[in-house]
């Protein structure tokens, strides 16, 4: 008799044969497996790859360039630098080096002045102030350099139509710095005329006049040079280009030779106030104005006295300009010098300093 569990394990086996059979035939029969799938029609075309290959070879090549071009360039900056920091130093250097014999000498001639008393000081002139005394007499110094030539001026009263004021007067109405007195003068009919030649803006005020009677012409040319001296043709005088300028007498020093002093002018008078200026070799000017309480040659400095002490502190050109009363000396809006008159006098011409 067959029991229940033996039925349906039957029923499985019966079941599960087919399937036992199919695997016992395919583990037996092992055909080929040939997967023919057309896929050509999705394959790459060859011209798209070639030029992407020859662009990144390109690419490739481009940047070793460039990264070779921007080290050149690196290097080649930085070279650059090198040089215009080696450059610059060497500028300096010379610069430092041109200046240094002007320093020197700078500092020698202002060693015979001594310590200045006041400086004005712009990037168009410098304007030392000293006080001397020599011993025969009490003077006052400028030494002046001149970074701009229209740092100085002459300036004119009454546009030389017989008008005259003080140095004081002429300061103030110019703004100017510094200002000295000039050339001589003529009274005519209550006015005051300017002595012999006179250029004003490169013009001649009333012609050219040739040098009589040791009479000297003093002033500025276009370069800021202090020119002077005899002139008897105006081709002369010409050549030198003379911005302004005033006459007087006598000359005291050319070419650091001692000029021989007219013998009128030794003794007539022999001691005075005088206002004298001249030239270094390195064109700066130096104005010096020599105390003296009147005009009857028992005080102040004598011509010779003035001249020695030029050529003592190393000036080559030196004139002497319009003494006695005239003389002044006006320093940033102050009377210096002590004038013989009591009060600065008037006169037609004055030389101003400008900062």
């Amino acid at each position: 008799m067959m029991t229940p569990v033996k039925r349906v394990n039957r029923f499985f086996m019966l079941l599960t044969a087919p399937f036992l059979g199919l695997l016992l035939c395919l583990w037996w029969y092992q055909p080929p497996l040939d997967l023919n799938l057309d896929v050509g029609q999705f394959a790459a075309e060859p011209g798209p790859i070639k030029e992407t290959a020859e662009l990144q070879s390109a690419l490739t090549t481009a940047q070793a360039a460039a990264s070779y071009t921007i080290h050149s360039i690196s290097a080649s900056a930085k070279l650059y630098n090198q040089t215009t920091n080696a450059m610059n130093a060497l500028v300096q250097m010379a610069k430092t080096q041109a200046a240094r014999p002007e320093l020197i000498y700078n500092r020698r001639i202002s060693s015979r002045l001594g310590i200045p008393a006041d400086v004005a000081r712009s990037d168009r002139i410098t304007i030392e102030l000293y006080r001397l005394n020599p011993g025969n007499y009490t003077a006052y110094a400028m030494k002046i350099k001149l970074k701009d030539p229209s740092a100085m001026k002459m300036s004119l009263a009454g546009d030389g139509k017989g008008g005259a004021e003080t140095t004081l007067q002429a300061a103030n109405r110019y703004g100017a710095t510094a200002g000295i007195n000039a050339g001589g003068f003529a009274d005519r009919a209550g006015k005051r005329y300017p002595l012999s030649t006179t250029v004003i803006g490169g013009e001649y005020l009333y012609g050219f006049e040739s040098t009589y009677k040791d009479l000297s012409f003093v002033g500025l040319n276009a370069s800021g040079q202090l020119i002077g001296g005899k002139f008897y043709s105006r081709t002369q005088l010409d050549q030198l280009q003379p911005v302004f300028g005033a006459t007087f007498v006598p000359v005291l020093l050319k070419n650091s030779v001692k000029v021989p002093i007219p013998a009128k002018w030794q003794l007539s008078p022999k001691r005075a106030p005088r206002t004298v200026i001249g030239k270094y070799k390195d064109d700066q000017l130096l104005v010096m104005v020599a105390d003296g309480y009147n005009e009857n040659g028992n005080s102040g400095a004598t011509l010779e006295e003035l001249q020695n002490k030029l050529s003592n502190m190393g000036v080559i050109d030196a004139y002497n300009l319009d003494g006695g009363g005239s003389s002044s000396l006006i320093f940033n809006g102050r009377v210096i010098n002590k004038p013989s008159d009591g009060n600065l006098r008037k006169v037609p011409t004055n030389f101003l300093f400008f900062k």
